[in-house]
């Protein structure tokens, strides 16, 4: 991570407890007002989606260029795949390949996107497809800003428009949607098997017996008792 990505996060966090304090008290007391007490899991989800999307806007948008920096050579990348290119190059000065510079930014704009995945799936509730459209239309959003210098607030572009982050970007969300499937999908083998454990099944002669007006299940477990405690007591004959 370079020192503009950890300065960036920094603004995000700082945005983060400014919005989600103004937004706090009105939804406390919405909840208050509507359920008549608080929920807890809904503060917890507002938190976390805030805090999503202040440090995405905060990576993707600073720092901001001063009128005297340098303009970038390049604005527009159109090939896919590039970064495979950029990889091998540097790696030349490099350690490994993960170490570059160009497989850090991969990584980054994969998992930057990995959240939005989460949240189309356990909160929207949205498809595969939905996902990746989310995705897809999120990166693109991010992109023309770029290209456009965050729509012309900018002094100049200071980002590239690269469509290798409009791929990278949509694969996060789509890992992050699998990711939450597969986390549903474990949830409710859990809660089956938890439902299943605490339930006792009764003999299958129970529901016949109460059917046909027999005695009820205590005076039935009664039966199968004696009938399992051996033959009963004989009775002597009397002696003259």
């Amino acid at each position: 991570m370079t020192t503009a990505q950890a300065t960036a996060l920094q603004y995000g966090l700082l945005g983060f407890l400014a919005v989600w304090g103004t937004l706090l008290i009105p939804q406390l007391l919405l909840h208050q007002a509507r359920y008549g007490r608080i929920q807890p899991v809904r503060v917890g989800t507002t938190a976390a989606v805030t805090l999503y999307a202040c440090l995405a806007v905060a990576v993707v948008l600073l720092p901001l260029p001063s009128s005297g920096e340098p303009h970038l050579s390049q604005s527009v990348q159109l090939v896919p795949l590039q970064w495979i290119a950029d990889v091998i190059r540097e790696s030349q000065n490099a350690a490994s390949p993960v170490s570059t510079l160009a497989f850090e930014q991969l990584a980054m704009n994969v998992l930057l996107f990995v959240p939005l995945g989460i949240f189309a799936k356990l909160l929207w509730h949205r498809r595969f497809a939905g996902a990746l459209a989310i995705g897809f239309g999120a990166s693109a959003s991010i992109e023309i800003a770029q290209l456009t210098a965050n729509f012309g607030t900018a002094p100049f572009a200071y980002r590239i428009f690269d469509v290798d982050d409009l791929m990278s970007n949509t694969t996060g969300a789509a890992l992050g949607w699998i990711l939450a499937a597969l986390f549903a999908l474990l949830r409710s083998q859990v809660t089956t098997s938890t439902a299943a454990t605490d339930t006792l099944p009764l003999p299958a002669a129970v529901p016949a017996l109460v059917r046909q007006g027999s005695p009820t299940v205590p005076v039935y477990a009664g039966h199968l008792a004696a009938a399992h405690a051996g033959p009963g007591a004989r009775r002597w004959p009397q002696q003259r």
